[in-house]
């Protein structure tokens, strides 16, 4: 794959390497909104079969992406939270039962537990980074997986940590949930889009995602999957178009006890937006063009020859089999430099998140840009 770069408008001042914090806009996203704008001009062209279209196309379009063989099971929403709201809400927790976080996750995957433990007195288990530098990566997944018992009753993880890009293994968390009875809940908001997930494979109960960072999409949509135990689940909101033959707007006073197929129920109301929903669906469908392995690989290329270069006894970046590479933090082992003010200087855009720096990379950067980087840390 060759840089992506003419696809957005981007400054050539500012070397934009943050795209774990907001991706910038392709111009296939922008033209869908600015289309869905105007659009509302002329409400007597929207007819009632629009109010299903887009977001049916959506599903499919996310479904193939995380490879999932059916698009009922995905829900619109509008932000990550309110896709774990409906998760908490539906989950059957009783008085010592333990669920299991990261330590440092993302607010969002963390207040609906603590509302949770405080509802059924269940313990939250707490899992930090090992104290050490040497194989961090391996022995925090180790020590994730000893620390599911018979007493777990979920594990709600990212599929990489958002501030530091190490990557979690799935796969074998999930198997040791299964074997124990537990729910296996993600987070994908940081993964989904730039790094391959198949739901067929790891076949967790629910995978939720924002789509405004690796989905490519505007501020304010999401879109969720949910798995078999929450099939006959109650949604956090009641609208009407969550419901069975909302389609029918003749007969919308004909009230329905039923809920939409499998995670229909789950949609948000007002799930049709006319403006964020087809910006999403250009985001996907550019996603699904480049490839999600490709996209990764790229990352791959951009970055794999400059982190062999750093100093390890001035920074500490996890190591490459137990890391993402669109995503990665670097953690400045000495004060030497004044690393996040040489980087302003130098006009990059990173995050900093706790002790590290946030590095993340896409297909509109290039080796120049990364290079320049990486200069700042000598």
């Amino acid at each position: 794959m060759r840089c992506q770069k003419t696809k957005f408008i981007l400054s050539k001042k500012v070397t934009y390497l943050n795209c774990a914090y907001m991706s910038p806009m392709l111009k296939k996203v922008e033209k869908a909104g600015v289309k869905g704008i105007k659009q509302k001009r002329k409400p007597y062209h929207i007819t009632p079969i629009d109010f299903f279209k887009t977001s049916d196309l959506v599903k499919k379009r996310f479904s193939s992406i995380i490879d999932c063989k059916n698009h009922n099971r995905i829900a619109i929403i509008p932000s990550a939270s309110y896709g774990l709201a409906n998760v908490v809400n539906n989950i059957s927790i009783k008085e010592k039962d333990e669920i299991i976080l990261l330590d440092e996750q993302f607010p969002s995957n963390v207040y609906p537990w603590l509302n949770l433990k405080e509802r059924s007195k269940a313990k939250l288990v707490f899992i930090k980074r090992p104290d050490t530098l040497v194989d961090s990566g391996k022995k925090w997944n180790e020590e994730i997986l000893a620390a599911i018992t018979n007493k777990t009753k979920v594990v709600a993880i990212g599929n990489i940590h958002w501030a530091c890009g190490t990557l979690f293994d799935l796969i074998a968390i999930r198997k040791k949930t299964a074997e124990v009875g537990a729910l296996l809940i993600i987070d994908g908001t940081q993964s989904i889009g730039a790094l391959p997930l198949s739901i067929e494979k790891i076949q967790p109960d629910a995978l939720i995602c924002a789509g405004y960072k690796w989905l490519m999409g505007p501020y304010s949509i999401g879109v969720a999957y949910y798995g078999n135990y929450f099939d006959k689940g109650i949604p956090i909101e009641d609208n009407w178009i969550n419901r069975r033959g909302s389609e029918n707007f003749s007969g919308l006073i004909n009230y329905s006890d039923k809920y939409g197929e499998l995670a229909s129920r789950y949609n948000v109301g007002e799930q049709s937006n006319f403006i964020l929903l087809p910006m999403l669906l250009a985001g996907l469908n550019q996603i699904e063009s480049w490839g999600v392995k490709n996209i990764q690989d790229y990352c791959k290329n951009l970055i794999s020859e400059e982190i062999k270069k750093v100093n390890q006894k001035k920074y500490w970046i996890e190591k490459e089999n137990y890391r993402a590479n669109h995503l990665f933090g670097i953690k400045q082992l000495d004060n030497k430099i004044n690393l996040i003010e040489k980087l302003k200087s130098k006009k990059i855009s990173v995050s900093i998140r706790g002790d590290k720096i946030r590095v993340s990379p896409h297909v509109y950067n290039d080796k120049r840009e990364i290079k320049k980087l990486f200069e700042c840390l000598t």
